[in-house]
């Protein structure tokens, strides 16, 4: 896991995008009316609000970005210079500090504006006042536009970073740049390096994960380094420069023997022996790569010494190796891997806190050398009952599940030289429980067996005898048993069925048959219940039964039951089916009538010389027809109705959805100007 987390750092919005944050925040989450009837304490307690909020908004964001930002003395000297060769360290400072100054002087800002707000004396005043001090922390954050900016690109960067843990077991790739090693890279771990045939490929650091002996362990491939002087490398460079000075590795040093790379072997060589303080403490293997091309043995006798006398000098592991054929890939690994493990043990072992834990251990431990006073050789003594304790145990027998069993039902104490009654102790299911539990431990019932030798109870029983299955073996009397035991059952079968015949009723003959044709009925009913379960269901609910037009029905009313129900409640069924006959045919002479008019529009009446007001008091429903009892209620129901249009009168109601249009009053009040009104 990385150590830090760099792309956790919020994004900085730049000083014209900050400075509306602002302001909107502050229109949003403030009062923004004021009443001419307010007191002036009331007045001056909603401008400092707003001056207030606007002042605590703006500290809480900076305060964000100076959270965010690592601190360079803080984190691990890796990621610091790491930092100052990729952003400048002074630059970095510089703009944390800006935004540090600009933080208090809004500060300042605000406490002055509100203590000046305190004492002023109108509402004019206050407002003035207000836009002054939001004013002026608005002219500061603008100040602030050039650190925001530099702040941002930085943090896009950082963000970028590999995420690299400096104290986890690592694994350091350097060398000339296009030896080979984001190629080895590629091969060990998961990574995916961009592999191309010309230099500088990489220009910054990438992290790769592999594993050895269960443990997960880091690969950082770095950019290629030049022999030069360290004023004149440049950021690429410094950055492997960084990774070799900080990180407690094992390093693998690339020379391209083939010199493909377009670096010779000397100037290889130059290049290690200029970059040899950097491998203090650490674990270097020499890798020779590329012997796919030239074989390390073909190559001049000079450029071999050269190459086995700088391993030499560094005390460090000499190998070849190949990306192409692999040959020695795993090796390498094996070894750097190795070798690191090898010095983390011993850095530990020889640290002062472990040298601590040690002295202090030793302190308190004495170790005593005693000296014979004689030149007798002690025996140990054996008391006799422990001895003859020992024997009987001994010689008692042993079962196979595990415990002893002695004859006599008498159990040997190993622990003490009495003997004890086993039935008095101890039962079978206590030590079952005191010997696992059931399914893993069971008790032995063997020495309940009834045989004629008592030697014979624990042997064990064969499967095969005289080569015959023992399974086979069977009683010879198992036939004749058998027999037996079926003819008792037979007769205790028979004894049963007697005694029921024999038990007398107290019915009659009649009321036998009848309570049998009873139950005879009842059996049946069962029967056809159950061969009817699922078309036994009613057609129609009982709601609707007196609906139906079915006559055979004994539940339908007939047209006279109906009526009759109908004259009881007090209406005229007579009459009503009478109406409703002469309205239909009024109905079909109307509908006649209109064609005819829509034929000959001149003509005012139709050939009945029925005007259309009498037309229409001749439509007119009796109160059968609308379902009403007689006039009384008629006159009723109308009365009703011309009360319910009263009240209405074309007003709106509950069912309207029309919104009028309200207007904000401070939008059309006060004095105008000029500018725009839509917005305070």
């Amino acid at each position: 896991m990385p150590v830090y987390n760099f792309k956790k750092i919020n994004p900085i919005p730049s000083a014209p995008d900050m400075i509306d944050i602002i302001l909107t925040r502050t229109q949003r989450k403030t009062p923004t009316v004021i009443h001419p009837g307010y007191k002036i304490t009331r007045i001056r307690s909603f401008y400092m609000r707003k001056i207030k909020f606007t002042q605590q908004t703006i500290h809480e964001r900076l305060t964000q970005i100076l959270t965010d930002f690592p601190r360079l003395d803080d984190i691990h000297p890796f990621y610091s210079d790491l930092c100052n060769t990729l952003y400048d360290r002074d630059h970095y400072k510089l703009a944390l500090g800006q935004i540090n100054t600009a933080r208090s002087v809004i500060d300042a800002i605000s406490r002055d504006m509100v203590r000046m707000v305190k004492y002023a004396d109108s509402l004019y005043r206050c407002k003035c006042l207000k836009r002054a001090a939001l004013g002026r922390m608005m002219t500061v954050l603008k100040g602030q536009k050039s650190s925001l900016l530099y702040l941002e690109e930085v943090r896009k960067h950082l963000s970028r970073l590999p995420a690299l843990d400096p104290n986890a077991r690592t694994i350091l790739l350097t060398g000339f740049p296009n030896v080979g090693k984001s190629s080895f890279m590629n091969k060990i771990t998961r990574a995916n390096v961009d592999v191309q045939p010309y230099a500088f490929t990489t220009k910054s650091l990438f992290v790769g994960h592999c594993d050895y002996r269960y443990l997960r362990w880091q690969v950082i491939d770095t950019p290629g380094i030049l022999d030069h002087p360290l004023e004149e490398r440049n950021t690429i460079e410094m950055q492997a420069i960084t990774a070799l000075a900080h990180l407690t590795c094992s390093v693998l040093y690339f020379m391209d023997v083939s010199e493909q790379c377009g670096y010779t072997l000397e100037q290889q060589c130059n290049l290690l022996e200029s970059i040899r303080p950097l491998f203090v403490n650490k674990e270097v293997v020499l890798v020779v790569n590329k012997v796919d091309v030239v074989p390390f043995n073909e190559l001049e006798q000079n450029k071999q010494d050269m190459i086995k006398g700088i391993a030499r000098d560094l005390k460090c592991e000499f190998m070849t190796m190949s990306n192409v054929s692999e040959l020695g890939v795993s090796e390498v690994k094996t070894k750097a891997c190795d070798k690191l493990l090898a010095s983390r043990v011993d850095a530990r072992l020889s640290s002062q806190k472990n040298n601590k834990v040690m002295d202090n251990v030793m302190n308190r431990l004495q170790v005593f050398h005693p000296t014979p006073r004689d030149d007798l050789n002690r025996k140990p003594s054996i008391p006799e009952s422990v001895r003859v304790a020992r024997e009987q145990n001994n010689a008692a027998k042993r079962s196979n599940i595990g415990y002893a069993i002695t004859k006599h039902n008498v159990k040997i104490d190993d622990d003490d030289d009495e003997m004890v009654d086993t039935n008095a102790t101890k039962t079978a299911r206590e030590l079952m429980w005191e010997n696992g539990g059931p399914g893993v431990w069971a008790p032995d019932y063997r020495h309940q067996y009834d045989l004629k030798d008592e030697e014979w109870k624990y042997d064990a029983i064969p499967q095969i005898l005289n080569g015959k299955n023992i399974a086979d073996y069977i009683d010879p009397d198992i036939d004749a048993k058998l027999a037996a035991l079926e003819q008792e059952e037979q007769q205790i079968v028979s004894e049963l069925q007697n005694t029921m015949q024999d038990d007398d009723s107290d019915l009659d003959e009649e009321e036998e048959a009848k309570f049998q044709a009873i139950k005879d009925k009842q059996q049946l009913a069962r029967v056809k219940s159950r061969m009817n379960r699922n078309s036994n269901h009613p057609k129609m609910p009982r709601s609707i039964r007196g609906k139906s037009k079915d006559k055979h029905d004994p539940g339908v009313l007939t047209a006279d039951e109906i009526k009759k129900k109908m004259e009881d409640v007090g209406v005229d069924a007579t009459l009503m089916i009478e109406n409703r006959a002469t309205a239909k045919k009024r109905t079909q002479r109307s509908f006649s009538n209109s064609q005819k008019l829509l034929g000959n529009s001149m003509e005012v009446d139709d050939d009945d010389g029925v005007s259309p007001s009498k037309r229409r008091k001749l439509l007119v429903k009796t109160p059968n027809q609308l379902g009403l009892k007689d006039e009384k209620e008629m006159k009723l129901a109308s009365k009703e109705e011309k009360l319910a249009q009263k009240q209405w009168m074309g007003m709106a109601g509950e069912g309207d959805r029309r919104q009028s249009v309200h207007l904000v009053k401070w939008m059309n009040t006060g004095k105008k100007r000029m500018g725009t009104h839509n917005k305070r």
